[in-house]
């Protein structure tokens, strides 16, 4: 029994020394140390040792036991190392190669402009304003003088959801509701930047959805001259100092007078170009003095006050601005598209 013992001792580290993984390590722990082992089933036969040899042959199991222990931890550390190292060596970064460059986004050039006009007018003392995209009639229309049956309604085909709500075909609400919040007492000055729809055909120079930017100022003593100084201002700053302007008369139902407001063609210099198709002028955006029926139904007295609006589409803005000749690029989500602009950033 002895022997055996000692035999098992023996052949167990060997099979520990030439253990090729963790599994089958583990595979010879069971198989020795076990409860169905070869140790326990020399065990068994201690029965027919005298009383004298009971103990030391226990004690010899014990030390066989622990002997095979010891060795299948140490070579358990042995092989988790070789397996860290493998790894290890399987992933090595090479800090020497050249790094991929990260290629980042660019500011679309609608933010851009958009951002530049907000700029200016709170540069002149404007808040900016905001209101709900899906829009009551009647501040889209009625409270604009745009009563229900006006034909000035067709002149922008709306999107219906219901008799009473509609997508807004213009940001005029929001300065409809900012005029309401203020209960007759001014000044108001505002501007009011959003996406605005209506039933278009898509094509070089429309589109269902765009965006818009409408101002509006009131306050006693409000003139034309007043208008026609702030959109000089703005003109010669988006465009340039030697832009000129001209206003043209016409008709808008929530202003009057009305005028539609033309820049000099930078491309000619105002001598008349395909561009600006020989005219020398550019129309860029519409305005006028409010309309007193809009004023008393926001709650202010026409006589004590005056105002203007003005209303202009950042996609054509920045069609001049850029040069852009289709306002679908806008849309579209092309990276060449957009790539151009980073040099405007």
């Amino acid at each position: 029994m002895q022997e055996r013992l000692k035999e098992l001792q023996t052949e167990a580290l060997e099979k520990i020394a030439q253990a090729a993984d963790l599994k089958e390590l583990n595979d010879i722990r069971v198989s020795y140390l076990g409860k169905k082992g070869p140790i326990t089933e020399v065990l068994k036969g201690m029965g027919k040792l005298t009383a004298e040899e009971r103990p030391k042959m226990g004690a010899l199991a014990n030390e066989v036991r622990d002997a095979i222990s010891s060795g299948i931890e140490e070579k358990h550390k042995q092989l988790e190392a070789a397996a860290v190292e493998a790894k290890l060596a399987g992933e090595t970064i090479d800090v020497t190669l050249p790094g991929r460059p990260m290629k980042t986004g660019h500011r679309h050039p609608l933010t851009n402009v958009i951002e530049e006009i907000e700029d200016l007018f709170i540069g002149m003392g404007y808040t900016v304003e905001e209101g709900p995209e899906v829009e009551k009639d009647y501040y889209n229309f009625e409270a604009l003088n745009l009563p229900k049956g006006h034909p000035a309604r067709d002149m922008q085909d709306s999107f219906y959801i219901t008799e009473e709500f509609l997508l807004r075909t213009h940001t005029s609400p929001v300065q409809a509701r900012t005029m309401e919040k203020h209960k007759g007492k001014g000044p108001v000055k505002i501007i009011c930047p959003g996406k605005v729809y209506r039933r278009d055909n898509d094509d070089a120079t429309h589109s269902h959805q765009f965006m818009q930017i409408e101002g509006l100022v009131i306050d006693e003593n409000i003139r034309m001259t007043d208008l026609k100084g702030t959109l000089q201002v703005f003109a010669k700053k988006m465009f340039g100092e030697d832009r000129e302007i001209r206003l043209r008369p016409s008709f808008f139902p929530f202003t009057e007078p009305s005028v539609e407001m033309d820049i000099s063609c930078k491309i000619c210099s105002g001598k008349g170009c395909s561009v600006c198709k020989k005219t020398g002028w550019i129309e860029i955006l519409g305005a006028g003095m409010v309309h007193p029926n809009v004023l008393e139904m926001a709650g202010f007295d026409s006589k004590k006050y005056t105002g203007f609006a003005f209303g202009m589409g950042p996609e054509r803005i920045a069609m001049l601005k850029y040069g852009v000749d289709d306002i679908r690029h806008f849309y579209t989500n092309d990276v060449r598209f957009l790539q151009q602009f980073s040099i405007h950033e």
